[in-house]
């Protein structure tokens, strides 16, 4: 029996986009996003996000679940240096986008209890750390899985139609934005360390088309949910994940190098899903595919040009393994997190997002075009 210790190590990555941008020291995060010009004739109404802990914002705080980072030093740099259950040290990308949208400053957690009416009906996330699109990712260590949090959406525009009225939650889930990050812990936690999945599927190109039939189920399910602007993201470079190298490539120390066949299996996965979206897209529904794999692998190979100095460890603890509860109040914290592009062994720093969210910048208005 594997150890869920072990499987809180590669909790998910994933990022969201396309292109490239230099990050600049931490103090400049907050202060450039703010003068970033709003985007022209902005009619989205809601941000409404589905995955894993890369876009979960705290609901992993109200389930029984060993994925956790409600406390320091995670949200090191977030407002008040609060640790919100984000998995990093300050904002994630859906932060950045919903305050560039104009919408409101951050995603809250849906299953946060104190929610208002307003913060329901101008977004919420439903994702959740360790997460995937198959339901048995998320069982392994008790997170919610993709398809129950479809049914928390379903049961959100239930709340709405009671508080505003069937017609004008129908406009306002038309006009919504809706995001969806998973797949990176279906291959990296439970395809490639787990043996249950390969019982069934020896090769991975069988997972990966079990897979894609999971992205189909989903994506169909929000549109029949009356969602109309989606955008999919792809997986990162899984054999750069700090963790996966410390865990899988054989030389846990001194030189540590991405595992390229890791990465080529990404790679594949995102031009399969590539495919399937453009298959899938309906009349009046926009699909997008968001490219997160080139952004961070040209950060990991190039980090002077983001001002990165280290793209293997995290910047909590050895960085080699540390990640959720193993990133405690007891860990020795780097002295600079802009400086790393992970903050823990899986989990990207806040300038990291940033800078993904400047690659993004080009897909969100393309898409406001479209509406």
């Amino acid at each position: 029996m594997i150890s869920p210790c072990k499987f809180i190590l590669l909790l998910p990555i994933l990022l969201i986009i396309i292109s490239e941008n230099r990050v600049q020291a931490r103090t400049l995060l907050t202060n450039n996003y703010k003068k970033l010009q709003r985007p022209f004739n902005n009619t989205i109404s809601a941000v409404l996000i589905f995955g894993d802990s890369t876009v979960d914002s705290g609901n992993n705080n109200y389930i029984s679940t060993i994925a956790k980072s409600d406390f320091p030093p995670y949200g090191r740099d977030f407002v008040n240096h609060i640790p919100t259950g984000r998995f990093t040290n300050g904002r994630l990308v859906t932060d950045y986008i919903i305050s560039y949208l104009g919408i409101k400053d951050f995603v809250p957690p849906y299953l946060d209890p104190s929610l208002s009416l307003d913060e329901l009906m101008t977004g919420v996330s439903f994702a959740s750390g360790s997460s995937g699109y198959d339901p048995l990712t998320a069982q392994l260590i008790g997170a919610i899985p993709l398809q129950k949090q479809l049914e928390y959406f379903k049961e959100y525009k239930k709340r709405l139609e009671n508080s505003i009225g069937k017609e004008k939650t129908k406009l306002l889930i038309s006009k919504a934005t809706f995001i969806i990050s998973a797949g990176t812990n279906d291959f990296a936690v439970n395809y490639f360390n787990t043996p249950f999945r390969r019982k069934t599927f020896p090769n991975v190109s069988a997972y990966q088309q079990f897979l894609l039939q999971l992205v189909q189920q989903f994506v169909q399910g929000l549109m029949n949910e009356g969602a109309r602007l989606i955008g999919i993201v792809g997986v990162p470079p899984l054999g750069c994940l700090p963790a996966v190298i410390t865990i899988d490539s054989g030389d846990a120390l001194q030189p540590r190098h991405c595992i390229e066949s890791y990465s080529t299996v990404a790679r594949e996965y995102n031009l399969l899903l590539q495919r399937l979206l453009k298959t899938i897209q309906i009349h009046g529904t926009i699909l997008f595919y968001f490219d997160v794999y080139t952004p961070l692998n040209d950060m990991i190979h190039n980090p002077i040009k983001y001002g990165f100095t280290d793209v293997t460890t995290g910047c909590c603890g050895s960085g080699l393994i540390e990640a959720s509860i193993l990133c405690n109040p007891k860990s020795i914290v780097c002295s600079d997190p802009s400086t790393y592009v992970f903050w823990d062994s899986v989990h990207p720093s806040q300038a990291t997002y940033y800078s993904l969210f400047q690659a993004l910048l080009p897909s969100i208005n393309f898409a406001l075009k479209q509406l």
